[in-house]
């Protein structure tokens, strides 16, 4: 009986040891004093997706990473580096995925055309259709 409280003990004590102690980033929660500053670090971060929810911005998110990514955010912002290079060292740290910006890489461009041929494909067969209809 003690041998099955014993590893019951264990089973529920270990989840709870296994939490992180580490502090929360210093700006993760707290905002620039100089609101310029925090305006832009604002709308850098509604443009980052967050990497644990991956349907919120880490500006909507309350998990741990999205509060690292705030507090890198504004610490960038106070040093005076732009906008646009902070979200280039996130899109090369954890790749294109994490900007909600779409890119314009060469590779993506038939994507970006696939939706323009297919609508001129369809109004070409749509012209006929009806060019067929006015002959019968």
């Amino acid at each position: 009986m003690r041998l099955i409280f014993a590893l019951l003990l264990a089973f529920f004590v270990t989840p709870l040891s296994a939490q992180t102690a580490l502090p929360p980033a210093p700006y993760a929660d707290r905002q620039i004093a100089d609101p310029a500053l925090e305006r832009k670090a604002k709308a850098l971060m509604e443009t980052i997706r967050c990497l644990t929810c991956q349907s919120q911005s880490i500006a909507d998110s309350g998990a741990s990473m999205a509060g690292d990514m705030r507090s890198q955010i504004r610490e960038r912002i106070m040093a005076g580096e732009q906008p646009e290079a902070i979200r280039s060292w996130l899109i090369a740290r954890y790749g294109d995925w994490v900007s909600y910006e779409p890119t314009a890489a060469p590779i993506l461009w038939p994507l970006w055309a696939a939706p323009v041929l297919l609508l001129g494909l369809g109004l070409m067969l749509l012209r006929g259709r009806i060019k067929q209809r006015k002959r019968a």
